[in-house]
C-alpha cells in the first residue's frame, strides 16, 4: 500500500483517526496518575492504528475495482503453452495504479488416480527397478502485475497478455482467473 495511491477518501479516513487519537489522548491526560495517562495514550494509539489500518484495507477493496473483459485463451500445442489475451477495465470511480492478474490451471483428470497412486508395492524395487516415475504437478499457477503510467482512469481499458506452461497430460482442465487492483 503506497501513499501516492491514496484517494481523497483515504486521506479523510486518516485525518479522522488522527483526530480520534488526539481526542482520546486528551481524555486520558485528565487522569491524576502518570501510569494511567501513559496506558491510556498507548491504548488509544493501538485502537486508532488498528482502526485506521482496517478501514484503509476495506476502502482499497471497495473503491478500486478492476475487471478482465474480452478474455480469449489459445492453447499452443507446439511448445505446450496457453496464451491469455484481453483487457483490464477500471470499473470503480477512482484511478488504478496497478493490477495483478492470477491464473491457475487445475488438472481434473478422473483417471489420474489409477492403480498404485496411493500405495506402491515394494516388489522388485530392491533389485534396482528402472520403473521410476517423476511427480507430475496437478496445478500450474502464474501471477503477473501490470503497472499503469499514468494511472488507469475510470471506464478506461488497457490490453494484457499472459502465457504459461500447459502440461500435455492435463485433461478437463479447470481455469481460475482472478484480478486484484489498487
Amino acid at each position: 500500500m503506497n501513499l501516492p495511491y491514496f484517494t481523497i477518501i483515504h486521506w479523510l479516513d486518516v485525518a479522522f483517526f488522527i483526530i480520534l487519537f488526539i481526542a482520546l489522548s486528551l481524555l486520558s491526560a485528565q487522569a491524576k496518575s502518570t501510569s494511567v495517562v501513559l496506558s491510556g495514550i498507548f491504548a488509544s494509539f493501538l485502537v486508532t492504528v488498528f482502526g485506521a489500518t482496517l478501514s484503509i484495507i476495506i476502502l482499497e477493496k471497495y473503491t478500486k475495482k478492476g475487471a478482465m473483459v474480452n478474455v480469449k485463451e489459445r492453447r499452443i500445442l507446439f511448445n505446450e503453452t496457453i496464451f491469455f489475451k484481453g483487457s483490464i477495465i477500471n470499473k470503480g470511480k477512482f484511478p488504478l495504479n496497478y493490477c495483478t492478474i492470477s491464473i491457475k490451471l487445475i488438472n481434473n483428470d478422473r483417471k489420474a488416480f489409477g492403480k498404485g497412486s496411493f500405495f506402491k508395492s515394494g516388489g522388485l524395487d530392491m533389485f534396482g527397478s528402472k520403473d521410476k516415475q517423476l511427480a507430475k504437478p496437478n496445478t500450474v499457477k502464474k501471477e503477473k502485475t501490470f503497472k499503469f503510467k499514468p494511472a488507469l482512469k475510470p471506464t478506461y481499458r488497457k490490453p494484457f497478455s499472459i502465457s504459461l506452461k500447459y502440461p500435455g497430460y492435463f485433461k478437463n482442465t479447470m481455469i481460475i482467473k482472478k484480478i486484484y487492483c489498487h
